[in-house]
C-alpha cells in the first residue's frame, strides 16, 4: 500500500498543467459517445504493460455524461433535455475534471446546444376580454405572453393576429427587459356593441428555428356597453430601482390612476394584470384601494436582475374599460454572496519533502454568485507557507509547493485558501486542508562535540566504561538510526581496536585493556557516526582519552649503592660542619605530585649529628666533632612522594669515621666519597675510559723506567719517592719541562686543586712524592682522568729501598688551593730541594 501510494506521489508531481477540452453536442442526443479524452488531449500512453485509466474528479451530471476509466472515452448515459437541464439559460454547459494516467488534469467542457424541439404555447387555449363600445382607437390591452423554452432562434419570435375580418383590433409586440416579447391588442377602430356584440380572435405565436414552430390561443371579445371615462395612471410605465434582499414590507411604489367618473364609475380598483406570473405576485402584493405596491418576497439579483409588473386600475362601474401601467423593478446587486470553495482534487498521502518546487498539491474552484466587483475574487493562501496559488481559467487555481520543503523544521502544514470578493463591504471565506510531508534522508548524523575529552585513570580494569559520544540525526526511523563504529587508526603502531571499543547502537566507548600512564598518557581516535537510510549519511569526530597518573610507583633509592638496603658511607675526621658525606638519590616513575620526591633522615640522628636537605637529597654533618659523640652512626632515610596516597622507600646508612687514607675499594674525591649516578650506560662508559687511561698509564710507566733505567714499580694508583734512589743509582734532577700540567676541565664541589698529568720522562727522580688518583665523576658531563698532586711533607720512605709505595696517608690539599699555586709547588719542589718529614 505504502509502496503504490509513493509512486501515485511521484507521479503527482509531473501534474504541472492542465488540459483543457471543449465538446458541443445537440440535446436530445441519445446515449453515444462525445469524444475521446486521450487523443483529443493529446496525452502520452501509459508505460508498457501498464494500462491506460481515467478517474473523475468532479462531474456536474453524473446522470447524464461519463468517462469510461481504461479508454478514456466521453459518453453520454441518457438523452439530454437541455430545457429540463438549463431551462432558459441561454449558456448550457457541463463540466467534469478527469485525472487521466495519474500525470494529467483534464478540464472538461460540454455545451449542449439547443434544437427546436418546442413549439411557443400559451398559458391556455383561449382568452376573455370584455371592451367597451366606447373604447377610443388606439386603446390597448395587453395580453399573455406565449412561453417557449427554446433559446435564440429557436426561441419566440413573433405574434400574429388572423381572423380578423373587420380590421377592428391589430396586434403590437413588445419585448420585456428580459428578453421575452408579449402581444398587446390594440383597438383600431370605434366598437359598436348593437352592430357586432362580439369577436373571435386568433393569436398565433412563432419561434425562429428552421423549420419554424407555432402556437395559438383564441381572443373571446365582448363588446360591453359604455362607461365613458376609464382610470388613467400618471404614468405609462415607472422605473423603480431596489437592492436585493429588501426587507419584506417595503414600499416599492405608491401608484396613482384618475377616474372622472362619479360613483362607482370613477372609483378606481388597483390590480395585477391577469397575465402577470406567479412569481411576481409571490415578490409583490398590490393595495386595490390605495395602489401601494409593497415587497412580501425575497428579492435576488442573481435570480432576477429585471423584474417587469403590469399593473391595471380598473372602475367600478359597468363594462369598466381599465387602465394599464407597467412597474419596472431594476434590482441593486448587493454584496450578500460569499465566496464559495471546492477542492476539485487534493493530493492523498504525503508530499516527499525532495519534492521539487512547482509540485501541484491540489485543485480549487473558487466562485461567488455576486455580479461586477461583488463577485470579482481574489484568492490567496493564508500564513507563511511554502506553498503558493496558481490561477488558471474559470475561477480554477491550482495549489502548488513554492520553495524547498523540510520536515525537520516542520512535517505538517495546514493550508488554508482565503477568498475575498471586491464587495463593499468585502466578503471572505477559507477552506482548509493539510498536507503532510514524508521524511527523507537529507541529514546526516551530527555530533554534539567537535572533540570528546575522555579520562581514565592508569592500571584501570580492562572492560570499563569510559564515557559516550552521541550524534543526532532529525531524519524519522531508518533514516534516523544512528550506529555508530572506530574508523582504522594505530597507537603505538597498534590498532586502535586492541584499545577501546564502541557500542554500536548507543556510542558507549569501553577500554580493552589496562592503561599505565607511565607508557600512553593519552591516544586520539576517531568515531564514525552513520545513519541507516539509503544512501546512508556519516559524519566524524574525534576522541581523546587522557590517562590519568595514578601513584603507583615506590620511589627506589639509587645512590649510594645499597646491599640489603644498607650502604656504609666513610668519612674523614675532623672535616667540620656542613660536609657532604653523600647525597642520597632516589627515582620514581610518576609524575607531577606522584613523582616528586622528599628525603628525611626518619630515624638514628637523634643526636642531630647530620641534616639532610630534603630535596637535593644531600647528606651533611651538622656537628663539628660527630666522630667524637659516635664513630659509627646508623641513619634510617626515607625518601616519599608527594602522591595520594604516599609512598616511601628506606635505606639504612652506616656511617663510619676514618683517619688517613679511606678504605679499599671507597671512591672519593678530595677526601670525600663520590656520588655514583644510577645511570648505568654512563657507568659502563666510563668504566671502559678508566681501563684505556689505565693501560695509558702503564704505558708511560715502562717509557720512564727504560729512559732512566731503573726498575721502577708502579702501583694503578701511586708513583712516589722520598729520597734519591740508593746504590750506584745517579741522581738526575727533574726539569720543569719534563712535565706537563693540565688544569682539570671540571671540578666538582669541595674538590682540592689537582692537575692532570700527560707524561714525564723525569718523573722517576722527582724528590717530589705524588698521588695519581683516578677520578670518575658520574654526574659530571665530562671525565677528568687523573691528577697529580704533591703528598704531605711528613712522608718518608725506607732507607735501601727504592720502590714504589703503594698507598699514602695523609690529609688531602684543601679546595682553596689554585692552579697557580699547584704549579709553584711542583716547581720549587723539583728545583730545590726533596720534602723534607714533618
Amino acid at each position: 500500500m505504502s509502496l503504490s501510494i509513493f509512486f501515485f506521489l511521484l507521479l503527482w508531481a509531473q501534474a504541472l498543467t492542465l488540459k483543457n477540452l471543449n465538446y458541443s453536442i445537440p440535446e436530445e442526443k441519445i446515449q453515444g459517445v462525445i469524444g475521446n479524452i486521450a487523443k483529443d488531449a493529446g496525452l502520452e500512453l501509459g508505460e508498457q504493460g501498464k494500462k491506460s485509466n481515467f478517474r473523475v474528479l468532479e462531474n456536474s451530471a453524473p446522470h447524464l455524461i461519463d468517462v469510461d476509466p481504461e479508454s478514456g472515452l466521453l459518453y453520454t448515459k441518457q438523452r439530454i433535455d437541455r430545457e429540463t437541464l438549463c431551462k432558459r439559460n441561454p449558456k448550457c454547459q457541463l463540466s467534469l475534471e478527469v485525472f487521466a494516467n495519474d500525470r494529467e488534469i483534464c478540464m472538461i467542457k460540454i455545451e449542449i446546444q439547443d434544437i427546436n424541439d418546442n413549439a411557443p404555447n400559451f398559458p391556455s387555449d383561449q382568452i376573455d376580454i370584455d371592451i367597451s363600445e366606447n373604447a377610443a382607437p388606439g386603446t390597448r390591452f395587453p395580453l399573455a405572453a406565449a412561453y417557449d423554452p427554446d433559446t435564440r432562434e429557436n426561441g419566440l419570435k413573433t405574434y400574429q393576429i388572423t381572423r380578423d375580418d373587420y380590421s377592428i383590433f391589430s396586434l403590437d409586440v413588445k419585448s420585456r427587459g428580459d428578453g421575452t416579447k408579449f402581444p398587446e391588442l390594440v383597438v383600431q377602430r370605434s366598437l359598436d356593441r348593437e352592430e357586432r356584440s362580439h369577436h373571435t380572435l386568433i393569436i398565433t405565436a412563432t419561434d425562429g428555428g428552421e423549420y419554424p414552430k407555432s402556437g395559438t390561443v383564441q381572443i373571446n371579445v365582448k363588446v360591453t356597453d359604455s362607461n365613458d371615462n376609464s382610470p388613467v395612471f400618471d404614468q405609462p410605465s415607472y422605473v423603480i430601482e431596489i437592492p436585493e434582499n429588501s426587507t419584506p414590507g417595503t414600499i416599492l411604489i405608491d401608484l396613482n390612476a384618475t377616474d372622472p367618473d362619479e360613483g362607482n364609475n370613477g372609483q378606481v380598483a388597483y390590480s395585477f394584470s391577469c397575465y402577470v406570473p406567479d412569481r411576481i405576485k409571490e415578490l409583490f402584493s398590490i393595495d386595490p384601494r390605495t395602489g401601494v405596491i409593497k415587497i412580501q418576497g425575497k428579492i435576488d439579483y442573481e435570480e432576477n436582475p429585471i423584474i417587469e409588473i403590469d399593473v391595471q386600475a380598473k372602475d367600478q362601474g359597468p363594462n369598466p374599460i381599465p387602465g394599464h401601467c407597467k412597474v419596472t423593478v431594476k434590482v441593486l446587486d448587493r454584496n450578500d454572496n460569499w465566496p464559495s470553495i471546492s477542492f476539485v482534487a487534493v493530493r492523498q498521502g504525503a508530499i516527499s519533502e525532495a519534492a521539487t518546487p512547482g509540485t501541484v498539491i491540489a485543485l480549487v474552484r473558487v466562485t461567488d454568485k455576486d455580479s461586477g466587483r461583488n463577485g470579482q475574487l481574489q484568492c490567496r493562501i493564508s500564513g507563511n507557507v511554502p506553498f503558493r496559488l496558481e490561477e488558471n481559467s474559470d475561477n480554477f487555481y491550482t495549489v502548488v509547493t513554492d520553495r524547498p520543503l523540510d520536515r525537520e523544521m516542520k512535517d505538517e502544514y495546514n493550508i488554508t485558501i482565503v477568498a475575498k470578493d471586491n464587495g463593499n463591504p468585502p466578503l471572505n471565506s477559507t477552506k482548509s486542508f493539510t498536507v503532510k510531508i514524508l521524511d527523507e534522508n537529507d541529514n546526516a548524523p551530527r555530533f554534539t562535540k567537535m572533540v570528546y575529552l575522555l579520562q581514565v585513570p592508569e592500571n584501570n580494569i580492562p572492560g570499563e566504561y569510559l564515557g559516550s559520544v552521541l550524534a543526532h540525526d532529525p531524519d524519522l526511523g531508518q533514516n534516523g538510526t544512528v550506529s555508530y563504529s572506530l574508523l582504522p587508526s594505530n597507537v603505538s603502531e597498534e590498532s586502535i581496536t586492541t584499545y577501546v571499543n564502541i557500542k554500536p547502537t548507543d556510542g558507549a566507548i569501553y577500554a580493552l585493556r589496562s592503561f599505565n600512564y607511565e607508557q600512553t598518557k593519552y591516544f586520539d581516535f576517531k568515531v564514525q557516526a552513520k545513519d541507516s537510510g539509503n544512501p546512508h549519511l556519516e559524519s566524524n569526530t574525534t576522541v581523546r582519552v587522557s590517562v590519568l597518573d595514578v601513584n603507583d610507583n615506590i620511589p627506589v633509592i639509587v645512590l649510594p649503592l645499597l646491599q640489603n638496603d644498607t650502604a656504609e658511607i666513610h668519612v674523614p675526621r675532623n672535616v667540620g660542619v656542613g660536609h657532604v658525606i653523600t647525597t642520597v638519590r632516589a627515582v620514581d616513575n610518576d609524575f607531577g605530585e606522584s613523582g616528586r620526591l622528599t628525603y628525611e633522615l626518619s630515624d638514628g640522628n637523634e643526636e642531630r649529628l647530620f641534616e639532610i636537605d630534603p630535596v637535593t637529597g644531600e647528606v651533611r654533618t651538622s656537628q663539628p666533632l660527630w666522630e667524637e659523640v659516635s664513630p659509627v652512626v646508623e641513619l634510617i632515610v626515607k625518601v616519599t612522594d608527594h602522591g595520594k596516597p604516599t609512598l616511601s622507600a628506606m635505606a639504612r646508612l652506616v656511617v663510619k669515621a676514618y683517619s688517613g687514607a679511606p678504605p679499599e675499594g671507597e671512591p672519593r674525591v678530595n677526601g670525600e666519597r663520590r656520588a655514583w649516578d644510577a645511570s648505568l650506560p654512563l657507568i659502563a662508559t666510563l668504566s671502559v675510559i678508566s681501563a684505556l687511561l689505565l693501560v695509558a698509564m702503564v704505558a708511560v710507566a715502562v717509557k720512564c723506567r727504560r729512559e732512566n733505567k731503573e726498575v721502577r714499580t708502579y702501583n694503578c694508583r701511586i708513583a712516589e719517592y722520598s729520597h734519591p734512589p740508593l746504590g750506584k743509582g745517579k741522581k738526575k734532577k727533574i726539569s720543569k719541562n719534563d712535565i706537563m700540567l693540565v688544569q682539570s676541565e671540571g671540578e666538582e664541589r669541595d674538590a682540592v686543586n689537582v692537575m692532570n698529568v700527560v707524561s714525564s720522562a723525569s718523573l722517576a727522580t722527582s724528590p717530589v712524592y705524588f698521588d695519581y688518583q683516578t677520578r670518575l665523576p658520574l654526574s659530571s658531563p665530562r671525565s677528568e682522568v687523573m691528577y697529580l698532586k704533591p703528598t704531605a711533607n711528613s712522608l718518608g720512605v725506607a732507607q735501601g729501598h727504592g720502590g714504589c709505595h703503594s698507598s699514602f696517608t695523609g690529609p688531602v690539599g684543601g679546595a682553596a688551593d689554585a692552579p697557580a699555586h699547584r704549579m709553584s709547588i711542583i716547581q720549587r719542589s723539583v728545583n730545590t730541594h726533596k720534602v723534607k718529614p714533618g
